[in-house]
């Protein structure tokens, strides 16, 4: 048997005839459709997106390395969602310390700073009185009660009282002062800080930064943005990276006192200050304990958008997540709310993760389902035995908290006369998103310079922005639906499925009977039909492959071909049933369809390059429409692609103004937009065309940095026939 031969019968083994229709598609004279009439890839996909209401199991790792791998990759996610990849600079504080007001055992003073250049952090600085040395601290994040640090239930402390919520008149009015109150006087120095549009903290007032419901078309532009708007998301900014930065700064901040032990240093906060403490822990090192209250769950999520960021909980959750803080001390409660069933589903999973690591002494729950959402008195009892025993304050238990005399709002606010309000507003939130956007680009600046640094630092941006790279092969399988003898070659189709993930997509292959051992993967706007000509014929490019003993293989992407019902168009995003504008509702827990679509890509190429008969080249070809989709699959494909043609057409995520357009992806702009994934096909061959002078010369500084100019090709025609000239002279 000749060689050519015997590498066409072992790439015809990868689709085998099992499963072969008797009344298939391609019989019935339609080569362009695999399934039956009418019906639609049974595709998980096309249900309902996931939101903040969902299951959010977690399946601990089976041991120490595991753990680690995975952990890197969900810290990662974490701060690139949060636009915290790199870190922002650490600009100076300018902290400012006044209004002292003196109580028996303990002080309070009025702070601020700036956690970037004119963005102020609020709060207020509890010092026990008579303590000498280093001290303790506890950052305390407040949650949403209304009003947040100024938070007065005047109304509804009689039923506090009576249910046994509360103990005491003023410690049960403010349960938030209370906290701190006790934490004081147990030696330690706490620190209770806004939310942003709380209290003292209005430059972003609440009516945004926690009741955003519709886009406004006047903070929607390429140029000059506003939070919530395509362009904001497109470079992961977001209300809740704003508040995960102003956490960071305030442990900055503490650390930077000279009576704090930084070795010493908890975080407590309920609800909403629950996400604010949980996500903290899991990206800074600093933390030595954790109580999240009322919050960490397999269920709801979150529901302000203040909690949420597009793509921080795709293919994970909170419980997760709080896993992070593993080994250290992590304390929580929960309530009769989305906690309620804590004890059964996602605790027994923390407790299993710590005992994984060896401590699993180290995490604790206590269900108190008799009481509302709280941070009452029964479920702070609970956090000041945690922070006792693991702040080492070597009280007698149980602590007891009595009674204090409330600070007023007029005590509290930082700002007076002496102390004016900053400018807040529109302009302000502009000039806010535009330095965080050009503080990022600096931190970027020395990833430029490295081909290590550029793969480390764009690289696993890009990754995260995607979300998901190749499948195993392993988890992929084929059913063969349609085969078709046309002479010279065959035309065969299929479904390609992840069973995992329950999906699947049709795909069609064109293969030459003299097969030189080389697949081209071409990923169409229109699907597999696209390498088609009007009579079914092969489309002229993809007979030029033939012609030259070169497979063809099509997929239709999701949305895409028989995704879609007999005169169907695709044009809007799937949205969760949130009636609120906000993209993180959808996109924080279900990928956009332009990374989906990326992912069938790298199914299609996992496929081909991994069996265990494998091409000897596989390249990938992506024309005008479907360039912007193959550039981001190549820089996740690594060496399973040989080489690439991309017409990009200028396409740039940065200029995408609907946060519902299936080309809309969060995160797409952050890392040099398109080109900076082109530059992540370095060193494998690329032939370029459709881009800007400037994408060019980003796409020629990657190829330099790896010394593989030489494998970059720059094209001036749209036309396939130049290209896959390149193509074909490529080993």
């Amino acid at each position: 048997m000749k060689p050519s031969t015997l590498a066409r019968c072992r790439f015809l083994l990868i689709l085998p005839v099992a499963g072969l229709l008797a009344l298939s598609p391609a019989l019935r004279g339609d080569v362009a459709h695999v399934l039956p009439p009418g019906e639609l890839p049974k595709d998980a996909r096309l249900e309902a997106p996931k939101d903040l209401d969902g299951y959010f199991p977690f399946t601990p790792s089976p041991n120490p390395a595991a753990w680690a791998v995975r952990a890197e990759r969900l810290r990662r996610q974490l701060q690139v969602t949060l636009g915290l990849w790199p870190m922002p600079t650490r600009t100076p504080l300018h902290a400012v310390v006044h209004g002292k007001v003196d109580r028996e055992t303990y002080t309070v003073e009025r702070v601020y700073f700036e956690s970037m250049p004119g963005f102020f952090v609020t709060g207020s600085l509890y010092r026990p009185k008579g303590s000498k040395g280093k001290l303790p601290a506890v950052l305390s994040p407040h949650g949403h009660w209304e009003n947040g640090r100024f938070y007065d239930n005047a109304k509804g402390i009689a039923a506090e009282l009576a249910s046994g919520g509360e103990k005491f008149g003023d410690s049960g009015r403010s349960p938030l002062q209370a906290r701190c109150v006790q934490l004081a006087r147990m030696g330690c120095v706490v620190f209770h800080y806004d939310m942003i549009g709380y209290a003292d903290s209005l430059q972003i007032p609440s009516s945004l930064s926690h009741g955003f419901s519709k886009q406004r078309p006047e903070m929607n532009s390429p140029e000059s943005w506003g939070l919530f708007s395509p362009q904001a998301e497109e470079h992961f900014q977001s209300v809740m990276g704003l508040q995960t930065w102003n956490s960071i700064r305030a442990l900055d901040f503490l650390c930077s006192l000279p009576d704090v032990d930084s070795a010493r240093i908890g975080v407590t906060g309920a609800s909403g200050g629950g996400t604010q403490t949980f996500i903290l822990g899991a990206l800074d090192p600093r933390p030595a304990v954790a109580f999240p209250a009322v919050m960490v769950s397999t269920a709801m999520q979150g529901g302000c958008t203040c909690e949420n960021a597009s793509g921080l909980r795709i293919d994970t959750g909170n419980v997760e997540i709080a896993a992070l803080f593993a080994p250290k001390p992590l304390g929580m409660t929960g309530a009769n709310d989305w906690t309620r069933e804590m004890a059964t589903k996602g605790f027994p999973e923390l407790r299993q993760h710590y005992s994984m690591l060896g401590v699993p002494e180290n995490v604790a729950f206590q269900g108190l389902n008799q009481f509302g959402h709280n941070y009452n008195y029964p479920s702070r009892a609970v956090m000041y035995g945690w922070m006792n025993r693991h702040l080492h304050l070597g009280l007698a238990e149980p602590v007891v908290e009595t009674d204090y005399r409330r600070l007023t709002p007029e005590e509290m606010t930082v700002w007076d006369e002496k102390h004016p309000k900053p400018a807040g507003g529109p302009e302000f939130e502009r000039k806010l998103v535009r330095w965080w956007h050009e503080d990022l680009q600096k931190q970027l600046r020395p990833a430029r310079s490295s081909a290590e640094e550029y793969r480390r630092v764009f690289g696993g941006g890009v990754d995260v922005v995607l979300g998901r790279g190749m499948p195993p092969a392993a988890e992929l399988s084929y059913q063969q639906v349609t085969k078709e003898d046309r002479g010279a070659y065959w035309v065969i189709g299929g479904m390609l499925r992840q069973a995992s993930r329950q999906e699947e997509n049709p795909v069609l292959a064109f293969h030459p009977k003299e097969w030189k051992g080389r697949v081209v993967l071409w990923i169409h706007p229109d699907g597999k039909a696209g390498l088609l000509a009007p009579g079914g014929e092969p489309a002229p490019g993809v007979k030029q492959l033939l012609d030259a003993g070169v497979s063809v293989m099509g997929i239709d992407l999701v949305h895409q071909g028989e995704f879609l019902k007999p005169g169907e168009t695709f044009t809007r995003t799937p949205r969760v049933k949130n009636p609120r504008e906000a993209a993180a509702y959808t996109f924080g827990y279900t990928p956009a369809v332009f990374a989906q679509r990326v992912h069938d890509i790298l199914k299609l190429v996992s496929f081909v390059k991994h069996h265990e008969r494998t091409p000897r080249v596989v390249d990938l070809v992506g024309f005008r429409g479907a360039g912007h989709w193959v550039a981001a699959a190549r820089a996740q494909a690594g060496d399973a692609v040989d080489s690439t043609v991309i017409d990009t057409a200028g396409f740039r995520f940065g200029s995408v103004t609907e946060i519902h357009s299936p080309d809309f992806l969060p995160g797409g702009a952050q890392y040099d937009d398109l080109p900076g994934m082109l530059g992540l096909a370095a060193p494998g061959g690329l032939y370029l065309v459709g881009e800007t002078a400037e994408g060019i010369a980003r796409v020629q500084a990657a190829y330099n940095r790896e010394h593989a100019l030489a494998k970059l090709a720059i094209g001036n025609s749209p036309e396939s026939g130049p290209a896959l000239a390149w193509l074909l002279s490529r080993p």
